[in-house]
């Protein structure tokens, strides 16, 4: 069965997709910008940036009953390649212990001007050890 984690925020209620669908196996999270999720203001710092992203996956996958140790892929986005260093410090601080495979790093534009990073995970579903 397939089940979705939603939000109110921009951009997922704005253009019409999920947050994460869960899909046992595996949570899928749609990919996650660094805005602060308190304000949902972006910060100008691209390290900022990403440790708001991860804060936003850590919440999005305890909410999807898994977790940031779940994790078996990350895809990295950037809009330009000076960022590559800092981002890529911020997630080795954030998934050192965890390896997860990884698509580093994807230089593209993103939705808004505003976004430096963005980062995309897939995790295994917690509920789905029981299998």
């Amino acid at each position: 069965m397939r089940r979705f984690i939603t939000t109110t925020q921009s951009p997922e209620a704005e253009f019409g997709f999920a947050r994460a669908v869960i899909q046992d196996p595996f949570v899928f999270l749609s990919c996650v910008y660094g805005y602060d999720p308190e304000s949902m203001t972006m910060p100008e710092d691209v390290t900022q940036q990403t440790c708001n992203c991860w804060d936003s996956i850590a919440a999005t996958l305890q909410s999807a009953e898994s977790a940031l140790e779940e994790i078996v892929k990350a895809r990295i986005y950037v809009t330009d390649p000076a960022y590559g260093e800092p981002v890529l410090d911020a997630c080795a601080r954030r998934m050192a212990d965890i390896l997860p495979a990884s698509t580093l790093m994807v230089v593209s534009g993103l939705m808004r001007p505003e976004m430096k990073v963005g980062i995309e995970v897939t995790a295994m579903w917690s509920l789905a050890r029981e299998w």
